[in-house]
């Protein structure tokens, strides 16, 4: 009999979002789905948790598992920052001594698929030509996700060919409301759009549209669309990484 797979447990930052929680519902769901086509004959158990704000937390969501049974935790965030190279380290070396082996995965973002989505939330909010597009980011005090948030930048201007500034909405600078400033002192009279490079909707999304710009692009998740395949394949990828 071939080993059980390690549990694919996808922890959230958590949000007191009702549209928020559902649209990383959603995901949790399309994952579910996508992991039984991908792995028909030893199909993983798929968990969601968080990390903060919202139950279960990491050690209850593990502790749903069977007595033993291995696990993989994938961020479902979209940079490696304090989350993760602390709250989730911590919360699986906390495991040892168990009985169960715990692995954590690599974070959703940097990546291509990443900046693919974000550029067709563009297309869709009718971005122009000549409109100056800004990154909206979460922002982070860890410097390793500051990174990778600049790094997105840097492959979303690769993707759509345009320049693309950043502006983060918290611990890091420039601020949003201060790069949507800069973008329209830079070329008055165009629109300044701002890509959101958030999750799901949620705390930071009302910020990011309350920046100043023209036009604000929907989330990476949005309750009663699909859920990005894109998305879909980066967590059973970062989970299948892990488990080799």
């Amino acid at each position: 009999m071939a080993a059980r797979p390690p549990a694919l447990v996808g922890i959230s930052h958590g949000t007191s979002s009702p549209e928020g929680r559902r649209a990383v519902r959603g995901l949790h769901d399309a994952v579910v789905a996508a992991a039984t086509e991908r792995h028909p004959d030893a199909t993983p158990t798929v968990r969601l948790g968080h990390v903060d704000v919202e139950q279960p937390d990491v050690p209850t969501t593990l502790a749903s598992l069977d007595p033993g049974e291995p696990a993989v935790v994938v961020p479902l965030l979209l940079s490696a920052g304090y989350h993760v190279h602390v709250d989730l380290t911590e919360a699986i070396a906390d495991t040892a001594g168990s009985g169960r082996r715990v692995v954590l995965a690599g974070a959703l973002g940097p990546d291509d698929r990443l900046a693919a989505v974000l550029a067709r939330r563009l297309a869709a909010a009718g971005v122009r030509d000549d409109d100056s597009v800004v990154l909206s980011v979460a922002g982070s005090s860890d410097a390793r996700a500051v990174r990778d948030c600049r790094d997105m930048a840097e492959r979303l201007a690769a993707a759509s060919g345009r320049d693309i500034r950043i502006g983060f909405l918290s611990a890091a600078e420039p601020l949003l409301p201060d790069a949507v400033a800069a973008a329209r002192a830079d070329a008055p009279g165009a629109r300044v759009v701002v890509a959101s490079y958030l999750l799901a909707p949620g705390y930071f999304q009302d910020l990011a549209e309350r920046a100043g710009a023209d036009v604000v692009t929907r989330p990476l998740l949005v309750v009663h669309a699909p859920v990005p395949h894109e998305l879909v394949e980066i967590v059973l990828d970062r989970y299948d990484a892990a488990v080799v």
